[in-house]
Order: C-alpha cells, then sequence, then structure tokens
C-alpha cells in the first residue's frame, strides 16, 4: 500500500513539473540592441511597417530603465543587464583594463587560457564575477536547456552567453566569418561553420547599402545627404551596417531549427545582439537619414524574426526581451549646439602631468605607470623601493588632480571605493591608485583622440520591451537595469 502511494505521489509530482514547465515559454529570446532610444522609437513609431517594432510599440509590455552607476558607452551597461547586479559585484567596469605589469591596456574578456575560433583572440567570461540571465536559468532549469548567444561584437557576445552558454559566436568582419571561443562545449555552433562555407557572408558584404526611400522622404536627412545620399559597400563597414543585423537573425532561426529549440517540454534561451550605430554615427539619437533607415531595417529583420518563431512554435511558446544598450548618448555636438559643455579630458596628458609633478617633489624616477579610465596608475614597486608613504603620494596626486580642468573630484583608491558616486561603478581589477571623477559634459580620451568615455548624459535611459502571449505582472514605472534580470524567468 504504501509503495503504492509513493509511486502515485511520485507520477503526481512529474506530472506537476512537466505542466508548469508547459506552462512557461518553450524559448525566451533575448536582445539587446546597440544605441536604441526610446526617443527614436517615438520618432519612428508612425513610419513602422507591420510587425517587428510596431507589434512591440502596439503589444508588449514597455518601459525605459537607468543605470546605477558610470556608463562610459561599452558593455558595463551589457553586464549590469544580465547580471542584476552593478560593476561593484559582477567585476567589468569597462571594456579594458590597465595592467601593472606591462603598462598596457588589454580587453578585460581576453583569456589566453582558451582558444579563438575564427579569431586570433581568445576570449572568455572568465573576468565577469557574476551570474548572469543564462547562469542563473542553467541552475533553475538543468542541463538539458539549451542557451546560445549570437550577436555582433565579441565582448557583448560574450556577455550575452555567461558562463554556462552551449556556444555562442560573433562577427569578425576581417575574415567575414563567424567566429567564437574554446571556452564553450559546443564551440562554433554546426549551422555557424556551415554559413561560412556558403557565400552568404560574401553575399550580403558585398551588396551596396543605399538609401530604400527617396532621401528627402526620411525626416532627418542632412545636408550633405540630400546633396549626396549615404552609399556604403556592406563589407566596408559590415559591422555598423543593416547587413550585420540580417546576419544575426538568420544565424538565429538556422540555429533555432537545428538544435530544436524550444520544440520540447525543457525551456531554451535565445540572446542576440544587434545594433543601430551607423558609420557616420555621432550619437544614438537619430541626426540622419542612414541612422533612420538601420532602423528601418532592424524594424523588418525583428519582424522576420518574431513571424518566424512564432509560425514554428506557437504564439503560447515564445516570448521576446528587446532592451536597448546606450553606445554614443546623445552625442557631443547635440550638447554643444543647445550651449552646454561638452570637452576632452585626456588621460594620457594628466598621466604624463602628474609624473612630472612626482619627479618635482621624489626625484627623476618613473613614478606613474600610466593611466587609463578614471584612473592614475602609480609604480607601487619604486615607492616600496623608496621607503615612500604610498598614503601620502596617493593624496598629494589627488590634490594635484583637483587643479585641472574638468575634474570634479578625486580620491585615493582606498577613499573612492566609499564614495557615494563611484561606489557601485569600480571593481578592483579595473581601479588604480588615484580615482578621478569628471564635471558634466566631459568625457575621457586618449592621446590618439581615441574616445574611452562616449555618453555624456548623467543618466541615460534605455527602452524596454517585454512581449509574451502568457499573462505576466509587471513593475510599475521606470526600472534600474538591475531589475531586468527579473523579467526573465
Amino acid at each position: 500500500m504504501l509503495k503504492t502511494y509513493i509511486h502515485t505521489a511520485l507520477i503526481g509530482i512529474c506530472l506537476l513539473v512537466a505542466s508548469a514547465l508547459d506552462a512557461s515559454p518553450r524559448l525566451t529570446v533575448v536582445v539587446v540592441v546597440d544605441g536604441l532610444r526610446q526617443d527614436n522609437l517615438d520618432q519612428l513609431r508612425p513610419y513602422w511597417q507591420q510587425g517587428g517594432l510596431r507589434t512591440l510599440s502596439e503589444e508588449a509590455y514597455q518601459t525605459t530603465c537607468s543605470f546605477p552607476h558610470l556608463v562610459y558607452g561599452g558593455n558595463e551597461t551589457t553586464a549590469t543587464i544580465v547580471t542584476g547586479t552593478t560593476p561593484a559585484r559582477h567585476g567589468y567596469a569597462m571594456d579594458n583594463y590597465f595592467s601593472r605589469a606591462d603598462r598596457r591596456v588589454h580587453i578585460l574578456l581576453q583569456d589566453d587560457n582558451q582558444k579563438g575560433i575564427g579569431t586570433s583572440v581568445p576570449y572568455s567570461p572568465a573576468a565577469l564575477l557574476a551570474p548572469t540571465m543564462g547562469d542563473n536559468f542553467r541552475m533553475r532549469v538543468g542541463e538539458k536547456a539549451k542557451i546560445f548567444a549570437i550577436g555582433i561584437q565579441p565582448q557583448t557576445t560574450i556577455l550575452l552567453a555567461g558562463h554556462s552558454a552551449n556556444a555562442c559566436c560573433w562577427i569578425n568582419p576581417d575574415k567575414r566569418v563567424w567566429a567564437s571561443t574554446s571556452f564553450y562545449p559546443i564551440g562554433l555552433p554546426s549551422v555557424a561553420d556551415e554559413m561560412n562555407m556558403s557565400e552568404r557572408f560574401n553575399e550580403l558584404a558585398d551588396k551596396q547599402w543605399t538609401p530604400r526611400m527617396n532621401i528627402t522622404s526620411y525626416t532627418s536627412p542632412t545636408a550633405e545627404e540630400i546633396r549626396k545620399p549615404f552609399s556604403y559597400k556592406n563589407g566596408e563597414v559590415l559591422t555598423h551596417s543593416p547587413a550585420a543585423n540580417t546576419l544575426v537573425i538568420e544565424l538565429a532561426l538556422a540555429l533555432q531549427k537545428a538544435e530544436g529549440l524550444g520544440t520540447d517540454v525543457t525551456p531554451d534561451l535565445l540572446f542576440l545582439q544587434l545594433n543601430t550605430i551607423t558609420p557616420n554615427a555621432q550619437a544614438d539619437r537619430i541626426q540622419s537619414a542612414e541612422q533612420e533607415d538601420i532602423h528601418l531595417w532592424l524594424n523588418q529583420d525583428l519582424g522576420f524574426l518574431m513571424d518566424q518563431l512564432i509560425k514554428r512554435l506557437g504564439k503560447q511558446n515564445v516570448e521576446f526581451l528587446i532592451v536597448g544598450r546606450p553606445v554614443l548618448g546623445i552625442g557631443q555636438k547635440t550638447m554643444q549646439l543647445a550651449g552646454l559643455p561638452a570637452k576632452d579630458f585626456n588621460i594620457d596628458r594628466a598621466a604624463a602631468l602628474t609624473s612630472t609633478f612626482l619627479m618635482a617633489l621624489y626625484g627623476h624616477e618613473r613614478w606613474v605607470n600610466g593611466g587609463y579610465g578614471n584612473s592614475i596608475y602609480l609604480n607601487r614597486t619604486l615607492i616600496a623601493q623608496k621607503k615612500l608613504s604610498l598614503e601620502t603620494i596617493q593624496r598629494q596626486v589627488a590634490d594635484f588632480l583637483l587643479d585641472f580642468e574638468g575634474v570634479q573630484a578625486a580620491f585615493p583608491q582606498n577613499e573612492a571605493i566609499l564614495y557615494p558616486d563611484l561606489a557601485s561603478s569600480l571593481n578592483k581589477k579595473q581601479t588604480g591608485d588615484v580615482v578621478f571623477t569628471l564635471l558634466p559634459g566631459w568625457r575621457l580620451c586618449e592621446n590618439d583622440k581615441t574616445t574611452i568615455d562616449n555618453v555624456l548624459e548623467a543618466n541615460p535611459t534605455v527602452p524596454i520591451m517585454f512581449w509574451s502571449a502568457n499573462f505576466l505582472q509587471f513593475p510599475d514605472g521606470q526600472l534600474s537595469a538591475t531589475d531586468i534580470i527579473n523579467l526573465v524567468k
């Protein structure tokens, strides 16, 4: 009797679990779109064709979110979206970091313990310290869940994939192939390899990207575009052309079919990176016909993706989360036109002047190893050899930096991590001996004019759209980017 009861109970539990899994969407698609802004969506809403962004604007839960940390325009925002926490905990404050060992700047996600596939640079998520959406999904659903990420840029795609994906791949524009890393079990998915072997990359890359409408039909053509409409060969601007989005969507659909994503009771997760940043873009905000045009192509590609997945899996079995990522902000020229300050702060020059300052105090030695981001890196080895006080020199440098035009505040490292405006934005690997902040309207750059900090807005926001046929309870009002992770159950 007891055996019969236990057997019946086990069957009941199994049925409940199966029912719970069956009630949830079989496939969740998370799409991060570089440069997507709410004001752009509002501006172009009357022009959307059927499907895609029009469907999302009419049927999806919509709101905006902001980021509780410094935003540079790199993938610190992606890391926050996928982990639900800030750089202080997820460990990704900027795309690059300064190494004291060789006094050079390195890619944070570069991992020489791995091998690149279709690329000479090996990547992994090892530097990402917090679990991601995909990691939590894996821990909740188990090993049968299939998790993939497809993107345009390697760092974004790796962050979307997290630590637990089956595979991920991104575009190598130089070789015109899908690239990946040996970190993930599958490596390069077979369908990506098949596309590499076909002529699809070359077919799209060899096409000319020109306006799809008469140039005067766009709402924001520049004077130059009116004189001479934009024209690019896709292959020359591949990662900033509509062709890149098309490639991602095509591979996503091929991968869904090949791997059977969303076709059984175990839910699956698919991450995609798309882009609205065009070759001549100076801001995320639309300021040209080419920026409008790439949004129109994005609408078409998203519509095709949604239509195909709904046809294949059924409306109840697929859901879409679309979120923007700040890359260029509202733009320096836009701020200047409004009479607002928009100036560059040269971190290399600041480091050189700091070195000269310390030489005057302590002798002609290399007291500064370099500068990167919001940090000055001191030569700790030399300071220790000379038996000087690191704390004293840090304080002297912080006081010295306060005299620089554009600097708002400066702190020794141990004080910076306690400063409210900085605490959430810093992590150990990417924090120097002296940390400073800039006044509003100032952005970081290097000697070669490379911009480190593109987003000049104090609190940039991005749109969120969540489309699901299943009833869901959503929070009211604007969200923090750390809340997005909770939308994927």
